[in-house]
């Protein structure tokens, strides 16, 4: 990245911390109501005293754990079950039908199940979590297999190669691209169902800690769960998207320079015609006329069987045998 553009993005960011600052300094009301709204600084001030004790850390501890354990649940049976959706009709039909049911349901919503099923509330959240990741990322993994081109596979056939090695070496390389991008769209899912898991089930953790708040109306404690949850919702999802542009460099970028074909430079030798150009006729209506074919004409045995001279309505006839001597 440029440093154009670092600098951009901190102009926006910048931008929309004094929007805030103005509108709750201000106590703007008008459709929208501000007056209750924190200023910029009450957050700051909550957050470098929360910063410079124990509990504020130890819950983002349980929700880097939580999320962390859930998203590679997620991540893992994903690809697993979408790769075999997508190459084996068996799994598609015994598979499918109940996934598809499952799909609508939101993964908040599983909470009473994970009450009910597992034996403490650290277990339930991270069943949530990684319910909440999964289908994103098996959705994903199912249309990037689906869509390769069976032509790499009967390649690698072919020379040889097992089932085992096409899965490895070529199905799921080239569908890294499509994983991936399922993979950031539920590490972003995954901490919305987190933090509301926290909020409803949970003992600690940053949403449990930014609900605390909210009953007891400290708002600056509240913006500051949100800005935490906000933060650490960017380092995840970029640490996913880095690994991902790391995994498939192999992929062409916008930055990446398109060769192009060497414009040759000086005069064109006699007969030939550089692109994009055409030899001119003053005799033709238009003051040009297309080139002519510079290929070779064919040859075939002149007359007397001891030579070859060009076929065409340009042959020249063989010159004359000398006659005996005198």
């Amino acid at each position: 990245m440029t440093a154009r553009r670092r600098l951009l993005r901190l102009t926006s960011l910048a931008a929309a911390l004094v929007t805030w600052q103005l509108l709750t300094s201000l106590d703007v009301n008008l459709w929208l109501r501000f007056e209750q709204f924190p200023t910029v600084g009450e957050v700051a001030s909550t957050f470098a005293d929360r910063a410079t004790t124990g509990p504020y850390w130890q819950d983002l501890g349980f929700s880097l754990r939580r999320i962390v354990t859930g998203f590679v649940l997620a991540s893992v049976l994903g690809v697993a079950a979408g790769t075999a959706i997508a190459r084996s009709r068996l799994a598609a039909d015994l598979l499918g039908p109940v996934l598809e049911v499952l799909r609508p349901i939101p993964a908040i919503a599983l909470v009473p199940v994970a009450i009910l099923l597992f034996p403490s509330n650290e277990q339930g959240i991270v069943f949530i979590t990684c319910a909440a990741a999964f289908f994103p990322v098996l959705v994903s993994t199912r249309h990037a297999v689906s869509a390769l081109s069976p032509v790499w596979e009967e390649a690698v056939l072919t020379m040889g190669g097992t089932r085992p090695r096409i899965l490895f070496s070529v199905v799921l390389p080239g569908a890294l691209p499509g994983i991936f991008g399922g993979l950031s769209v539920g590490i972003g899912v995954s901490w919305i169902c987190v933090i509301s898991a926290e909020m409803i089930s949970g003992e600690y953790g940053v949403g449990y800690r930014t609900w605390q708040d909210y009953t007891v109306v400290d708002y600056p404690g509240v913006f500051v769960g949100m800005a935490t949850i906000g933060a650490l919702g960017w380092l995840t999802s970029t640490a996913v998207e880095r690994t991902g542009h790391h995994l498939t460099r192999w992929l062409p970028t916008r930055t990446t320079p398109t060769p192009r074909a060497p414009v040759p430079r000086g005069p064109v030798p006699h007969g030939q015609v550089s692109h994009g150009q055409e030899a001119r006729d003053p005799a033709s209506p238009g003051g040009s006329r297309p080139a002519e074919s510079t290929r070779p004409e064919p040859l075939s045995p002149d007359s007397s069987g001891t030579g070859l001279h060009p076929v065409g309505s340009h042959a020249r006839a063989p010159a004359p045998a000398d006659g005996p001597p005198g």
